[in-house]
């Protein structure tokens, strides 16, 4: 009975909202994510207000607030103050507005205040959350979560995830994960991580190469290239049942992409003796070709809306990207700087394109417009730096990076702001992929 209960209890992680959000969604004053110059807002993050003596919840007092802070300072969004400058204690004052004084908050630079108060019995955790703007004396976000202890991270996850809505409008990245390749295991296999590295996973044990990890756009299925049977061929996993399919044909399977909303992926493939793009279904039977010229086609990445694609072509003599329109067939290169362009990775607001660019024998992260315009460098100076690839809410950029010897998974903001390393494991990892925004909901 017990395990039966805990299964429930894991699937609904109980959320109430227990008071609405007063801010109006439908503007968002607080944090434009498209603003480059985009300045961090210093937030307060006090220990919890605990409702008994028990030291089990002194202790989560202070870890859970920790939590919290490294989890908006992942976004890139946040900068929290040191609790050493704080005029207040919550654990004393209260946790609801008419208890606080937002003046001791003001005066130390505050601009947003997150209390909490937490209650535990037995192995179930109760946690009352708040945002506040101190300026206003208004509450921003109202939640109470009740789980088990062992869920006290998913529910800092979910807070979170309601700060940034109802800062942005956007439901952020708390949700994803990121799939790459490690050598940890003495082959090149698939990990899948959470979205800041937490909680690293293998996934595939192939005992092989295994290669360029794709997201379905549901988040339920992953698909690879991997030499398990000694070609490369892609997989396609489903990832909570045991149920997939081998795409197997005469010479390469490799660099497969989905189409956005439909069961359908793109991947390069050389059965005809060249290498060109094709669109498969997801059980791997070929809907149609989409390229047709002399010359390699590979690594396509799709527009959000399913109806452009990008792609990696040496038609022109080296490696250069290209955008198909698939409705009219037209195809437009889309880089001339630099004579070695490849991994594009298109934005989820579809107006920017990040890829890997090789100038002067390194290789950096650029992002373009879908146009052609504005090609800017995000990193340089530091080792080789390529494969990027967009967070499901565009604000940030996963990539890999030689910077300190072995390749290792690095995030950035969009804007190349904030370069900090994901992970670290044994052996080297590289070619990370966003997963959408809806894992593990």
């Amino acid at each position: 009975m017990r395990v039966r209960r805990s299964k429930v209890m894991f699937l609904i992680i109980i959320s109430i909202l227990f008071i609405k959000p007063v801010l109006c969604l439908a503007q968002y004053d607080y944090i434009d994510i498209n603003n480059p110059f985009l300045k961090k807002i210093p937030i307060a993050v006090p220990l919890f207000k605990t409702f008994s003596d028990k030291e089990v919840e002194k202790k989560i007092s202070k870890s859970a607030p920790r939590l919290i802070s490294e989890t908006l300072t992942f976004t890139g969004y946040f900068k929290p103050l040191d609790r050493g400058a704080f005029l207040e204690d919550p654990q004393k004052s209260g946790i609801v507005a008419n208890r606080i004084k937002f003046k001791n908050w003001t005066d130390i630079g505050a601009e947003l205040l997150v209390t909490g108060g937490l209650l535990i019995k037995e192995d179930i955790i109760e946690m009352e959350l708040r945002l506040f703007d101190t300026f206003k004396g208004r509450l921003l976000v109202g939640k109470r979560y009740k789980g088990w202890m062992t869920d006290q991270r998913k529910m800092i996850r979910r807070f979170c995830s309601e700060i940034i809505y109802s800062l942005t409008g956007n439901r952020g990245i708390f949700n994803s994960k990121i799939a790459f390749i490690s050598t940890g295991s003495g082959n090149k296999e698939i990990y899948i991580s959470d979205f800041d590295g937490y909680s690293p996973k293998q996934f595939t044990h192939n005992k092989s190469i295994t290669l360029s990890p794709a997201w379905s756009s549901d988040g339920k299925w992953l698909s690879y290239t991997s030499y398990e049977r000694g070609n490369p061929d892609i997989y396609i996993k489903n990832l909570q049942e045991k149920r997939g399919t081998v795409i197997s044909k005469k010479g390469l399977n490799i660099t497969p992409a989905w189409v956005p909303g439909k069961f359908e992926l793109a991947a390069t493939l050389s059965f005809s003796n060249d290498q060109e793009i094709y669109l498969l279904t997801g059980a791997g039977k070929i809907i149609k070709r989409l390229t047709n010229m002399r010359g390699i086609d590979v690594s396509p990445t799709w527009s959000p809306d399913g109806k452009k694609m990008a792609f990696v072509s040496k038609r022109s003599g080296t490696p250069q990207l290209y955008i198909k329109d698939i409705g009219s067939g037209q195809v437009n290169r889309l880089t001339f700087n630099g004579p070695h362009n490849s991994t594009p990775s298109w934005s989820p607001a579809g107006d920017r394109i990040a890829y890997t660019g090789i100038e002067n024998g390194q290789s950096n992260i650029f992002v373009i417009g879908v146009d052609g315009s504005g090609p800017l460098q995000l990193t340089r100076d530091k080792g080789d730096n390529e494969s990027p690839s967009w967070s499901p809410d565009g604000s940030l950029i996963a990539f890999a990076s030689t910077r300190e010897g072995s390749s290792r998974i690095y995030v950035m903001t969009g804007l190349g702001t904030d370069q900090r390393r994901l992970l670290s494991l044994t052996g080297e990892q590289t070619n990370p992929k966003w997963s959408p925004g809806v894992i593990d909901p």
